[in-house]
Order: C-alpha cells, then structure tokens, then sequence
C-alpha cells in the first residue's frame, strides 16, 4: 500500500527553524514530482514548495521564498523541506504529496492532481 509519511514537525520559536521530512513505503519517488502543502487552522490548505521528479527545478509559494528550501533524496525515497527564519504566520499542520510525471524537468503541484498524500505533521510557532 503506498504512504507517504511525514515527520519533523513540531513547536519552535519565531525565527527558528524546523526540518521536515517525508518519506514513502510502497512505491519509488523515482517518477513523482513531489509537493508540500499546508493548512492553518480555519485557513484552507495552500501551496508551500514543489520539486520536478527529475529534481531539476523547485518552486515556492512568495511566503516561504528566501526561507524554505525544499529537496529529495531518491535512494532513500525522502522529500525534505528545510525551514529558516519562521514565523508565526507559518503555523500549519504540513502535508506533503506525491503525482506521478515521470522525467518532469517541471516544478508544477497542483493539489487536486495529486495521486498520495501524508496525513501532515504539525508545526507551531510561538514564542
């Protein structure tokens, strides 16, 4: 059965930062262009970061530029997402997602065309 699992997540302080990673059992992330999204409470979930499956490009939401940086590491079948200089703006409960679009160069996640999803890791920023 294929998952996708998320970790890292937790409370941390306004300028801190997290790590998170994802990590998928029963399937390769070889061919999946992969996607973190979030949700704030009351808030709908929201683009955060995407990477092509040839891992050739990302992108990122205007919010997270120049402080998030996401990146994946094929043989050990992980996406991770690097997060500097939060704020509390950035709590959310943190998704990650997969779609298959094999040899992709391009970093495009569109959340209703994504085939597997985590079940999200909470992040809290607080002083």
């Amino acid at each position: 059965q294929p998952q996708l699992v998320e970790s890292g997540g937790g409370l941390v302080q306004p300028g801190g930062s997290l790590r998170l990673s994802c990590t998928a059992s029963g399937f390769s992330l070889d061919y999946f262009t992969l996607g973190w999204f979030r949700q704030a409470p009351g808030k709908e979930r929201e683009g955060v970061s995407c990477i092509a499956s040839t891992g050739g490009s990302t992108d990122y939401a205007d919010s997270v530029k120049g402080r998030f940086t996401m990146s994946r590491d094929n043989a050990k079948k992980t996406v991770y997402l690097q997060m500097n200089s939060l704020k509390p703006e950035d709590t959310a409960v943190y998704f990650c997602a997969a779609e298959a679009l094999p040899w992709s160069t391009r970093a495009v996640c569109v959340s209703a065309d994504m085939e597997y999803w985590g079940k999200g890791t909470p992040v809290t920023v607080s002083s």
